[in-house]
This record gives structure tokens, C-alpha cells and sequence, in this order.
């Protein structure tokens, strides 16, 4: 089972840092849960933390005001150390030092690529329980500039019985069959530049919204596991 720290960079809390608890792991405004976040904009239950064969994985749990990593909202994903939670107005930072550390080595970053807002500015900083340097800073989702995927794609799914693998190639071959036909007949301009523009066919762009509905779609129905 793998141990979860999380640091509270932002918030009423800030500063605190709770150390290897085991999942599963909750986050809300209830005194129940193993992380209490005294704010209004989040749910009684927002989140939950749970362990699969060594993999934190974050849910959503249907939150009034939703959650974001790094930014981005989402409702269900794979925590990988250095990954900033947005919840309600309260920021959280997953993984210990060490953990934040050995990920950055194995993307071949520095720690600051993954933790950008948690280093000393100009502005002053005050240290947490964890060691991390917090700065005076608005850990806000539209203040952070990081990538959802950091260390590029993500690994697939492993041990999936022969169904499963079938299921994910067609989805996977509708997303690369649609993304293949705008590619194809895209056109860029005689003197490209980077702010040059990309032309396509109006019926290839519409294919794109379609497809970013169905995946946006897939994404809730994952997320959900009572409509599987």
C-alpha cells in the first residue's frame, strides 16, 4: 500500500502537512474526514484518495465546485508526486520531499518544474511542516502553470483481460483515426511562423468538436462508475 502526505499550501490550514496516512484518504469540510478544509466552496465529502496496486488515484466525489490538478478540472486521476489539488480555494501539494524528488530525477527535471510556486520569491515565505519553502503567493488554479501531464503521456492500463484491451484499442483507434484526418488535411501557410495559423477543412473542425464531446463524455462515464 502506498503512503500518502499531502502539504496544504494555501488555505486556512496552510502550513500543515499530514504524513503518511493510508488511503483511503478523504478531503471536505466535515470534521469526519482524515483532512478537514474549513472553506465553503468545499463539499461536506469533496474527495477521496484510495490505493490501487501501488497508485493514488483522486475521485471527485460528484463536489458542488468540482477539483482541479494542476489547473485543470478533473474527476478522476492518477496523483503523481508534485501534483497541485486544487480544492475549493485550498491548494494541496501530493508526495513528501523524497517523493517530489525521486519523480523529478526520473522525468529528468528539476524539483522546481513540479513544484514552481512552492520555492522562496521576493515576496517572503514561511516554511511548512514538511520543509517546503511556501511563499507569499496566490496558489489560485488560474495562478498555476503546470501541465496535467508533466512527464508526457501517461502509461496505459496494465493487466487487462482480453476484452478491456479490446475496448480501449476501438477508443483509442476512433481518437487517432479522427486526429489523423484533420493532420492529413490541414494546411499551414507559405511562410510559416510560430503565430502562424493551421487551416482545415470546416467539416474535419467539426469532427474535432464532435470528438472532444464523445471524449469529454468518456471521461464522465470512467468517473462514474455507476453508468459503466
Amino acid at each position: 500500500m502506498t503512503l500518502v502526505t499531502i502539504s496544504i499550501l494555501e488555505g486556512l490550514e496552510r502550513g500543515q502537512t499530514f504524513h503518511d496516512l493510508e488511503p483511503p484518504v478523504t478531503i471536505g469540510r466535515e470534521e469526519d474526514n482524515v483532512i478537514q478544509l474549513n472553506d465553503e466552496r468545499v463539499s461536506r465529502v469533496h474527495a477521496k484518495l484510495q490505493d490501487d496496486r501501488g497508485q493514488v488515484i483522486l475521485t471527485d466525489l460528484n463536489s458542488t465546485n468540482g477539483s482541479r490538478i494542476n489547473g485543470h478540472p478533473v474527476q478522476l486521476r492518477v496523483l503523481q508526486p508534485g501534483d497541485h489539488v486544487q480544492i475549493g480555494r485550498c491548494t494541496l501539494l501530493y508526495g513528501s520531499d523524497a517523493q517530489i524528488a525521486e519523480h523529478a530525477d526520473q522525468l529528468g527535471v528539476e524539483v522546481s518544474a513540479l513544484t514552481p510556486l512552492s520555492s522562496p520569491t521576493d515576496g517572503g515565505s514561511e516554511s511548512s511542516d514538511s520543509g517546503l519553502e511556501l511563499p507569499d503567493v496566490d496558489f489560485s488554479a488560474e495562478n498555476l502553470q503546470l501541465p496535467l501531464f508533466p512527464g508526457g503521456a501517461p502509461e496505459l492500463p496494465a493487466q487487462l483481460d482480453p476484452g478491456q484491451r479490446a475496448r480501449l484499442c476501438d477508443v483509442l483507434g476512433y481518437v487517432h483515426q479522427r486526429l489523423r484526418d484533420v493532420s492529413f488535411e490541414g494546411a499551414e501557410c507559405d511562410d510559416p511562423t510560430a503565430d502562424a495559423w493551421m487551416q482545415v477543412p470546416w467539416s474535419h473542425w467539426q469532427n474535432m468538436l464532435q470528438l472532444q464531446r464523445d471524449l469529454a463524455t468518456y471521461l464522465r462515464k470512467i468517473a462514474d462508475l455507476d453508468e459503466l
